[in-house]
């Protein structure tokens, strides 16, 4: 007997585009750390890591929009090169740590598959947390220059 092998394509379809004239924004808060994202113990049992920014905004806002409402409001972050990795944190009422995932990476001053992407796409839903990890670029190892003689050296 043979078995029947199914295959399931799913669409993503593209969300219908907020109205952001008749529709209420959301509270999206918004936790930033410098380097690497907060510990996933940090947000134990309802708690939260204390580098909060609160951000008002519509599902369809995109990671690259989120990115440039915290330049706003962080001046060393516009720096060219600075690295935006975002991580969605869903709590969990019934478990003592909620659930962290990579959503996607910005990087100042270049274009990337992930700057579209907006918090419904994501899996976003009202109550869960963004984690975002800001890397500053790394700044070239300065040579030390020789000193400059004027003078001929006679060999």
């Amino acid at each position: 007997m043979a078995s029947m092998l199914e295959s399931k394509v799913e669409e993503r379809k593209l969300d219908k585009p907020v109205d952001r004239e008749k529709t209420c924004p959301l509270l999206l808060r918004v936790f930033l750390s410098s380097g690497r994202h907060s510990n996933i113990n940090e947000y134990r049992r309802g708690n939260v890591p204390a580098n909060e920014l609160q951000i008002y905004t519509w599902m369809d806002a995109t990671l690259n929009e989120i990115c440039s409402l915290v330049q706003e409001v962080n001046s060393d972050a516009k720096r060219r090169g600075t690295v935006f990795e975002f991580s969605l944190v869903v709590p969990e009422l019934s478990k003592p740590l909620p659930r962290m995932r990579d959503l996607g990476t910005i990087v100042v001053g270049q274009k990337s598959f992930d700057d579209n992407k907006t918090l419904s796409q994501c899996g976003f839903t009202i109550g869960d947390f963004l984690d975002i990890a800001i890397i500053s670029p790394q700044r070239p190892a300065q040579r030390r220059m020789r000193p400059y003689y004027s003078e001929a050296k006679n060999f």
